[in-house]
């Protein structure tokens, strides 16, 4: 074939291809194009920074374009389904918005809730052959750590019940099969950092949790005493009147750390609530 023939066709062969390719990675182009506009806050910047991405991981994040957002434009985007339900983010419409929590003690919550609405996207772009790779593994995880996973994931209908295994179990969960460590390392160049961010704030509810039930256990056992105490001081043991009164004031003391212990929990949970006006934020 001639030079100038060649010349002439190689312009055609060129668009072939591109075409070819683009097909092929339409959704890698579609991200990889959004992600040029997308103009994060500083805030969202230091959070990308911190979840330390892989280059895929930074695309999608990219091209989801998450925005930090206060309560009334975050209930415009992202729906609980009543107003007690604290909910932190959500991934719609190929977006991420995350509830923008501002609290100390609570340290991790937004980046936490950052990377889960991320590997949200990630899943999406899966393949069905891709997922099913996964699967055995995902159910495994779930099994092995039901009861940090069950209390959620018992929510989800059998549609999003593994995506929702996918996402927690790459967020919340620091020991993994060897495969999903690989799949994750895909998209976090630290996965482990990022389950820190969930072990740093649910600690504390965790701990106030079992304080609660510490305290409520020890409420009734005092109480029991005290009742045993009575029915002994009715029939005839008057020597029991002071001890009585100590039982009743270490139950008293118990019952007002137990009620403090709860309007804490609660505080901390109207935090994160985004129907929940908190007065000075």
């Amino acid at each position: 074939m001639k030079l100038n023939k060649i010349i002439k066709i190689l312009p055609a062969v060129v668009l072939v291809i591109l075409v070819v390719l683009v097909t092929l990675n339409y959704q890698t182009v579609l991200d990889f194009t959004r992600g040029l506009f997308y103009a994060p806050s500083y805030e969202m910047v230091e959070i990308r920074a911190k979840l330390d991405l892989t280059t895929r991981g930074e695309l999608v994040f990219n091209a989801s374009a998450p925005a930090l957002m206060n309560e009334e434009d975050f209930n415009a985007h992202c729906h609980a389904t009543d107003e007690m339900s604290a909910v932190l983010g959500c991934y719609t419409e190929q977006k991420i918005y995350v509830y923008h929590v501002k609290s100390e003690e609570l340290k991790g919550i937004v980046e936490l809730t950052t990377a889960h609405e991320l590997l949200h996207a990630v899943y999406e772009r899966m393949s069905d052959s891709e997922k099913e790779v996964l699967k055995a593994d995902l159910e495994k995880v779930y099994q092995d750590n039901r009861e940090v996973l069950d209390e959620e994931i018992k929510n989800y209908d059998s549609a999003k019940r593994l995506e929702e295994i996918y996402v927690r179990a790459g967020t919340e969960i620091a020991k993994l099969p060897e495969k999903l460590e690989k799949h994750f390392a895909e998209i976090f160049n630290n996965q482990d950092k990022v389950v820190t961010f969930y072990e740093g704030y649910i600690k504390i509810f965790r701990e106030l949790k079992a304080k609660s039930e510490k305290l409520n256990a020890e409420i009734e056992g005092l109480a029991g005493q005290i009742k045993a105490k009575i029915a002994e001081y009715e029939a005839g043991a008057s020597w029991l009147f002071d001890e009585i009164n100590e039982l009743i004031d270490l139950h008293n003391e118990k019952v007002e750390e137990y009620n403090n212990n709860i309007l804490r929990r609660e505080s901390l949970q109207n935090l994160i609530n985004s129907h929940v006006k908190v007065e000075g934020i």
